[in-house]
């Protein structure tokens, strides 16, 4: 499992929600358009795919960045430890 960090600039708000409802759907939380999202290789790949068929790709920009194993956190920032099944509320 790793962490990705999906940040995303969608042009059409219409389109800015499905890609929000996707990307949600993963993420453990993050800040508005630039979410934390703990999954597999295999994972992140379909989560792509989705997001190809769902942007323009003339008007939008969408951003998949791999966490570094060993974070630098910040401030009040904590590490989450996730484990395959964990639901987080």
């Amino acid at each position: 499992m790793s962490s990705f960090l999906v940040a995303y600039d969608i042009v059409e708000a219409k389109r800015r929600v499905q890609v929000a409802k996707l990307v949600y759907g993963y993420a453990l939380g993050g800040q508005k358009s630039a979410l934390e999202v703990p999954v597999t290789f295999s994972e992140i790949k379909v989560i792509a795919d989705e997001l190809i068929d769902t942007i323009d790709s003339n008007t939008d920009k969408v951003n998949i960045i791999k966490v570094a194993d060993e974070a630098i956190l910040l401030g009040t920032a904590t590490q989450i430890e996730y484990e395959e099944g964990m639901i987080l509320l």
